[in-house]
């Protein structure tokens, strides 16, 4: 199968690779979105609540540093590794994740390489004048107030957020119009990860292939998408691409 996947890469002109959270997995970040994921037994907080009630925000905080102590420890897998190699090499143009981890910029690949549609939960910023702030320092300010008080932008005292879009939040325009171009220009698009049921961002590898691009999917599970697939694995994601990469230099 990894044959196959080789002969469309080594044939392509311009790849787009789309990423979901089954590309992280095997760093040990948890999908949040699994039926034992953390949404099954904490309900997500939607953007206007966290907008509009300081309880809903010291809760959201709360969550983020506790979800946090896991994914601090995570690194990139040979398969974030493996996609790095093919950007570092020029097959891969553009990487379009789904997901927040920053596990694609810690395997080497550039941030002009990246399109992030869900945000980054690497740091946080204020809503109002995008002031970014580390982690760091928003759990140093909630911790001194023994987590009762929401964390507020010393600049213009806006409301301070993770950097990643939440439930009923606008999708940012930018990385949006970007993902578009990117899909549009691509004679390959590769889906890695992704269920490819939440939109819009699965609404992507669509637009590819109605514009003439090939479709290739690789996930543990089938997807919402694998119909109009040209080649579908259903393996491993790291061992598929490690294979990949040594298949392209047999």
């Amino acid at each position: 199968m990894t044959i196959a996947l080789a002969d469309y890469v080594k044939a392509a002109e311009h790849i787009v690779v789309f990423t979901g959270a089954g590309i992280s997995t095997e760093s040990g970040i948890p999908d949040f979105r699994s039926p034992t994921g953390l949404w099954q037994t904490h309900k997500p907080i939607q953007f206007q609540d966290f907008v509009n009630s300081e309880d809903c925000r010291i809760e959201a905080w709360n969550r983020k540093f506790e979800i946090d102590k896991t994914i601090a420890k995570a690194r990139p897998n040979k398969g974030h590794l493996a996609l790095a190699e093919l950007v570092k090499t020029g097959r891969v143009r553009t990487i379009i994740t789904q997901n927040i981890d920053n596990l694609h910029q810690d395997s080497g690949v550039d941030e002009g390489c990246i399109i992030e549609l869900h945000g980054n939960g690497t740091y946080a910023s204020c809503l109002d004048c995008q002031t970014r702030y580390t982690l760091d320092d928003i759990k140093s300010a909630f911790t001194e107030s023994n987590g009762m008080v929401a964390p507020t932008c010393r600049q213009c005292d806006g409301i301070v957020k993770s950097a990643t879009i939440s439930f009923g939040q606008s999708m940012p325009e930018g990385p949006m119009q970007l993902a578009e171009i990117a899909a549009l220009s691509c004679d390959l698009m590769i889906a890695i990860g992704s269920s490819l049921q939440v939109y819009p961002a699965a609404g992507f590898p669509i637009l590819s292939k109605r514009n003439g691009s090939s479709l290739i999917i690789i996930n543990r599970e089938p997807t919402e998408l694998d119909a109009i697939a040209d080649l579908i694995i259903n393996q491993e994601i790291g061992d598929t691409l490690e294979a990949l990469i040594k298949d392209l230099h047999m």
